[in-house]
């Protein structure tokens, strides 16, 4: 859904709702947590968050309130959303002027002793057609790691039409998100 001004916390609401009982717009649920379908473009970008079991913690409750999203240009809408499987939000976006909201529903949740993150996937109201996961991992090494992978292919006519600007915007968001998980972190 495009716009010119900003949507309001009813235009959220209203377009959730109407979101949330439908289904994916791809049949690849689950791949980021196996292997991505090669037919789509694949983005897979990682950092390193710092060490031991406090950063994991502190990594892990930022991931569960969404702060990966704050990034000015991008946030998740409705605020305080819980990750679990079947939660529907909206990624509300302003860029070349406009404003956008995408529907996407969580699809798995990694919940292990060093691991923690979830995927969501693309609803019929998203831009693009795909799935994105978000993890954060403890390794034997001791260092923490934010990782975010990613399948996806235009879905919108717009973006079909303009495709090298949504792929600018992906790594745009790939990039924001890595920084702001380190400045959450260390800030």
């Amino acid at each position: 859904m495009f716009m010119i001004s900003e949507p309001t916390e009813r235009d959220v609401v209203h377009f959730i709702s109407a979101q949330c009982d439908l289904p994916f717009t791809y049949s690849e649920i689950g791949a980021t947590n196996a292997t991505p379908p090669a037919s789509y473009n694949v983005d897979h970008n990682r950092i390193q968050l710092g060490d031991g079991e406090a950063t994991y913690k502190r990594a892990v409750e930022a991931l569960k309130k969404w702060l990966h999203f704050d990034l000015g240009w991008v946030t998740i809408v409705p605020r305080g959303v819980v990750v679990e499987v079947g939660a529907t939000v909206a990624v509300k976006a302003r860029a070349f002027g406009t404003w956008s909201l995408n529907a996407s529903r969580v699809v798995y949740v990694v919940d292990e002793s060093r691991r923690f993150g979830f995927a969501y996937g693309t609803l019929p109201d998203h831009v693009e057609r795909g799935e994105e996961r978000f993890l954060i991992e403890w390794l034997p090494d001791n260092t923490v790691w934010y990782d975010i992978l990613a399948f996806s292919r235009p879905h919108h006519p717009l973006v079909k039409l303009s495709s090298p600007l949504a792929r600018r915007l992906q790594r745009r968001f790939a990039r924001d998100s890595l920084s702001r998980m380190v400045a959450v972190l260390h800030g």
